[in-house]
């Protein structure tokens, strides 16, 4: 006789909904599917694909007990929220994550009503869970809240501060802490090392077991209070006293892929619970696909691969990235300085700091989730004598501003911000562009801000960064590879506060901060076509500006063009500000600055991005043609 093959369960389940009819049996093969589909999608599309991975069983179990969308699951920093995705009625999109009009690779509120918090940042779960738990006893119509943070977000000081006040509150919010004891880099610190030795030793134990023998895992001031502990929390490890003392009744471990401990123990939590809670799943990142638990990252992030292998399928390039570039000219100046000290918030990665770390060890600090911390450590150091480069992201970097100002700026302290992932950055989207760092550094007193136009000018800002010791100073410069320039050997100290000409032209000058210096000379190639060379010139610093380049352009031509990869209120806005005070605009002078629009750009690649904000070559040749009122064909 032929069998007949069953439909898969994950052919049964649209929404969440679709799942409370299933029993535990076909739950435990649902979670099998939905990691093998997660695989898939990620294999097609590129992206995070560890993060989701470790959290299928988690996934699967709380859309199961819960009431989603009433109940409000909210996944800090996002990028592990693919199998949630599928499960929430966009498994037919999956294969356009992170692609123009495709799925974001983060949750997003206008996406799905599933999606009950947007993120792309990390440590705020916990404080949008707490204000949905007072909502609903404030009479709002949602239901549960459950956070859903991984060990290195709880580095973050915002995720404690909203621990601290909910179990002040005392109000039902669930948190399920996913340890996996990593984040995108081995997590640092006293928390994550307290947690890896208390569940280090072996298998899986009962919860009762455990407890018996974690008191001598804990550190000393830990270990009479977690004695008493003991005695009241019946049937619970000790490893949850920290929690406790912020409030938290405290469940775990728990297998976070055991969905025969999960199912039960959410349940139970569901009908019994009446203040915080914090569940504490231990599970491992990549789970279930081994080339992606075969590396270092654990599959962190990745490009578009080949299921069987892994392999990565990435587009060759013959110019190096902007972070390496970065990195290898910070490790050469430190060879020449013993003072250099490099600092990055939990991405020696994505800054290109592995590479300085591996030569210089002592000299180079992560200090986890923590951007605050980061700047002010980096504060101490320069007050001490020493050369920090605070290496972050400009999106992260604004998690820090209090710190840029009170401990750095006011103080002018010899910081160096290396400023990575400046402007539009492409697949990840709004939550990480670079959009905003040079309006809020530039209008700062004694900050000095950089831009670097190709990889060669950034190796010349190190070096000017390195040399600088009279206050704070700045350089930014954009995710991916350069553009093929001759680079040199070593940089030369740039002059500050001085530009530099590029071409001479006439009728109207461009000036150009950062790196669309190349579509600028592509925009003036097309109108030399026309019979309209235009002037260009490279600022190379937004702050102090170059006003003897900016009075010599304006003195040689008719209109003055500024272009940036930030938004109002930086380098255009601080020339425009000048020129105002010297009363051009009275004598007729013609200026525009073309920056982002207002609006938040969604994810796509970046040419798309700049495309969307006008800011490519033939918007910049449609720019110098309208202010010379010049008509304009339109294009189809």
């Amino acid at each position: 006789m032929t069998m007949t093959p069953s439909t898969p369960v994950l052919d049964k389940v649209r929404l969440p909904s679709d799942m409370k009819g299933l029993s535990d049996r076909e739950l435990k093969q649902l979670a099998h599917e939905l990691r093998t589909e997660t695989i898939s999608a990620v294999s097609v599309t590129g992206g995070h694909l560890g993060a989701g991975l470790g959290v299928v069983e988690l996934t699967v179990a709380l859309h199961a007990v819960f009431d989603t969308p009433r109940d409000k699951i909210i996944w800090d920093v996002g990028h592990q929220c693919y199998p949630h995705k599928i499960l929430t009625g966009r498994r037919d999109r999956i294969r356009t994550l992170r692609e123009g009009g495709g799925l974001s690779g983060f949750t997003k509120r206008s996406e799905s009503p599933y999606d009950a918090f947007g993120a792309g940042h990390s440590s705020t779960s916990i404080s949008a869970a707490v204000g949905f738990a007072i909502g609903r006893e404030l009479g709002a119509e949602t239901g549960d809240a459950i956070a859903v943070i991984g060990d290195g977000a709880l580095t973050g000081g915002m995720a404690f501060e909203a621990l601290n006040h909910a179990g002040h509150l005392g109000k039902r919010v669930f948190v399920v802490l996913n340890d996996n004891e990593m984040s995108i880099a081995p997590p640092v610190g006293a928390l994550s090392s307290y947690l890896t030795r208390l569940y280090a030793e072996g298998p899986m134990q009962d919860l009762k077991a455990a407890a018996k023998g974690a008191v001598s895992l804990l550190p000393d001031v830990f270990q009479e209070g977690a004695r008493r502990a003991k005695e009241m929390l019946k049937g619970m490890a000790v490893g949850g006293t920290l929690f406790e003392e912020l409030g938290f009744s405290y469940v775990g471990p728990v297998d976070g892929h055991d969905l025969d401990q999960l199912l039960p123990l959410m349940r139970m939590l569901k009908d019994r619970a009446k203040g915080p809670v914090l569940i504490h799943a231990l599970t491992k990142k990549g789970k279930g696909y081994a080339p992606a638990e075969a590396r270092a990252d654990k599959g962190h992030a990745t490009a578009r691969f080949d299921v069987a292998t892994g392999s990565q399928h990435k587009s060759p390039s013959n110019a190096p990235s902007y972070t390496k570039v970065f990195a290898e000219s910070l490790t050469k100046e430190a060879e020449a300085d013993d003072k250099i000290v490099a600092i990055t918030a939990a991405m020696p990665d994505g800054t290109g700091l592995n590479l300085f770390a591996e030569r210089f060890p002592r000299r180079c600090f992560d200090v986890g989730i923590a951007e605050q911390h980061a700047v002010t450590f980096s504060a101490g150091l320069a007050a001490s004598g020493l050369k920090p480069f605070c290496t972050i992201y400009s999106t992260f970097l604004q998690r820090g501003y209090d710190q840029i100002v009170h401990d750095v700026a006011i103080q002018r302290l010899p910081v160096r911000f290396a400023i990575d992932r400046a402007g539009l950055v492409g697949a990840d989207g709004a939550t990480h562009a670079g959009s905003y760092d040079v309006a809020f550094l530039a209008n700062l007193p004694g900050m000095v801000v950089m831009a670097a136009a190709d990889e060669a000018e950034l190796v010349h800002m190190v070096a000017t960064a390195a040399a600088y010791n009279d206050g704070p100073i700045a350089f930014r410069y954009p995710r991916g590879e350069g553009i093929g320039v001759d680079m040199p050997e070593r940089g030369e100290p740039l002059e500050i506060g001085k530009g530099r000409m590029i071409a001479k032209g006439g009728r109207v000058a461009i000036l150009s901060f950062g790196t669309r210096l190349s579509e600028v000379m592509k925009a003036r190639e097309a109108l030399m076509a026309r019979g309209i060379p235009p002037t260009v010139a490279d600022a190379r610093f937004a702050k102090p500006l170059d006003t003897d380049l900016i009075l010599q352009l304006v003195a040689d031509h008719e209109a003055l063009i500024c272009i940036e990869e930030g938004a109002v209120g930086g380098f255009g806005s601080h020339v425009a500000q000048f020129l105002s005070e010297q009363g051009v605009f009275d004598r007729g002078f013609k200026f525009r600055s073309m920056v982002l629009p207002d609006t938040f750009i969604d994810h796509n690649s970046p040419e798309a991005m700049y495309e969307s904000a006008r800011m490519n070559a033939p918007q910049i040749e449609e720019k110098v043609l309208e202010v010379l009122d010049i008509a304009v064909a339109k294009r189809a």
